[in-house]
């Protein structure tokens, strides 16, 4: 097997061979519990969990637990449930949290050590002082304030003495830096806010960038891999880093490039307000890019891991097509998932001259199919064939277009795995609409093969109504109608799409569906995967097609 190539495992090989961190590796996924994962923190998910795997080394899921107003249990449970059923179980489940009374008390140290002072300034004046790319930052009143002062207000602020916003602590660094991320920064504010696990402990909570390096290096993370937008913050978390009396080596961090697929979003923001709107129903929505939206939805997790190391770990951020993930999709499902009849349109289809028993009851006849032709260990099932049967109603045309090869008045076609069958008549309703289709079939082609060797175009699934069961399917379209989201107008929930979910009610299956457990995803047979829903028994949600849009893609590309 070929050692991967990607840069960051070059950059670990070499610190391995180098005896860095005494070629010991390990590696953190530290999201925020602020909402559910998404199909952009699976990469995140695979390049730190496959790159401690890749060298024996330990990955641990950190939850980082700053901002208690944003922040739930629930999220936490998510995220867990989530990272498992991706196929990842990490060495630790940690909290930035856990970490609260070392980071004030490291906090008080670079106080003492005149490299942090409290300032009494506003956030917008703080801001507004920070200047910008080509405008210089301007020094706080405040940065020159003698440290037992800093320290004492620092200790009032803990004890909760001042009002949310009255002060903060920050890095005395250099407000001339080009680097925005070194202009003194803030390292705790005043949030007199409950955390989901520390309660009413602490009025001050620390910053994503004073807690992420310390976490990393209380823990013993040795590369701390990151997505491209936290390039910036690197002198930041190295110079913080370096001012501390570390109990190990420093972590390193490194940077890579983060994941968007088209048609879809990953802003946490955004996805809320999907769900607080009501455009969709909860964070486990099937058209949803959550982790958990896309499990209900039947994708395989492999799937999804293998989608992630497909597009590559880079420098450069990347917009992959969601035809590429359902690709994957698609190729995982067409090996696993077992073969159902299923129809979503009725139409009612009666066989005039179908025999019956001596009390004039249409006889029942059942044939042996396979589950899953491309996995013989699934073994076969039984399927009922009569005379009164429903096929797509788009597979019956009265006056059929040209090179339609399916049903019509005439034409004869095959019932998958059943017999020849050739229409003969139609019965319409008081508008003219055809609701039944009546036709003849040919004893002499059991299995849909004549004798005569005679030829048809077209195969066609279908329901025996006596044994049939009901169920319910949703079908999706993509959510958003733009293939990156606001590119246009500047918001991406402009470019939602009205008609992204079409609800079934009137399917008839065949009986085998009925004993689908929840979560399991079915081919139905002609018209692509479905799942069955997780909590409501009936209803299946369709997962993909059956045509691979990715192939057709690549071939249109390859003639360009």
């Amino acid at each position: 097997m070929t050692e991967p190539t990607d840069f960051i495992s070059e950059i670990v090989r070499a610190d391995n061979e180098a005896g860095t961190f005494d070629a010991r590796v390990q590696t953190r996924f530290p999201p925020e519990p602020n909402g559910y994962l998404h199909i952009g923190h699976a990469k995140s998910i695979v390049v730190n969990f496959s790159t401690a795997q890749r060298f024996g080394g330990i990955c641990n899921l950190r939850m980082d637990d700053t901002n208690p107003e944003t922040e739930e249990a629930e999220y936490v449970e998510g995220i867990l449930e989530d990272l498992r059923w991706l196929g990842y179980e990490p060495s630790k489940v940690v909290f930035a949290s856990d970490y609260f009374e070392q980071l004030y008390a490291w906090a008080e140290y670079l106080v003492e050590q005149g490299k942090a002072y409290v300032d009494d300034q506003d956030g917008d004046t703080i801001s507004e002082q920070r200047g910008g790319y080509g405008k210089p930052g301007i020094e706080s009143p405040y940065r020159s304030r003698p440290a037992a002062e800093s320290l004492d207000l620092l200790r009032r602020m803990r004890a909760g003495e001042f009002e949310d916003g009255a002060r903060c602590l920050r890095a005395k660094i250099d407000m001339q830096s080009e680097n925005m991320w070194l202009r003194d920064p803030v390292l705790y504010r005043i949030r007199r806010a409950s955390h989901h696990r520390t309660a009413d402990t602490w009025s001050i909570y620390p910053t994503y960038d004073w807690a992420h390096g310390q976490s990393d290096a209380i823990e013993g993370v040795t590369h701390s891999l990151c997505t491209m937008e936290f390039e910036s913050h690197r002198p930041l978390y190295d110079w913080l880093l370096e001012q501390l009396p570390l109990p190990g080596d420093k972590p390193q961090q490194t940077e890579f490039a983060r994941m968007e697929v088209t048609h879809t979003i990953t802003s946490k923001r955004r996805l809320r307000n999907l769900v607080e709107d009501g455009v969709v129903e909860g964070w486990s929505d099937p058209r949803m890019p959550t982790l958990r939206g896309l499990r209900r939805r039947g994708y395989p997790a492999g799937a999804i891991r293998a989608f992630c190391v497909e597009t590559g770990t880079t420098r450069t951020n990347s917009r992959q097509a969601i035809e590429l993930l359902e690709s994957f999709v698609r190729r995982d499902l067409n090996l696993t998932a077992q073969r159902r009849m299923v129809v979503l349109r009725p139409l009612r289809l009666v066989l005039d001259n179908w025999p019956t028993d001596a009390d004039g009851n249409p006889e029942v006849e059942y044939f042996e199919v396979a589950n899953n032709p491309e996995n013989p260990d699934d073994g076969t099932r039984r399927v009922a064939f009569t005379g009164t049967l429903v096929i797509e109603r788009d597979d019956f045309a009265e006056v059929p277009p040209p090179k339609f090869f399916r049903l019509s008045p005439g034409k004869e076609v095959r019932l998958r795995g059943a017999y020849l069958i050739t229409a003969t008549s139609v019965v319409k309703d008081s508008d003219g609409e055809v609701v039944e289709v009546r036709a003849t079939y040919d004893p002499l082609s059991k299995g849909g093969s004549a004798p005569d060797g005679r030829k048809v175009k077209s195969t066609m699934h279908w329901v025996s109504v006596p044994q049939s069961v009901p169920v319910q399917a949703a079908l999706y379209d993509r959510l958003f109608t733009a293939a990156v989201p606001g590119e246009a107008s500047g918001e991406p929930l402009d470019d939602l799409n009205p008609a992204s979910r079409e609800l079934l009610t009137d399917a008839l299956a065949e009986a085998a569906v009925a004993e689908a457990s929840p979560g399991q995803v079915l081919q139905f047979e002609r018209l692509g995967y479905f799942a069955a829903d997780t909590d409501q028994p009936g209803l299946f949600h369709r997962t993909v097609g059956l045509r691979d849009e990715w192939a057709a893609i690549q071939k249109r590309a390859a003639k360009q």
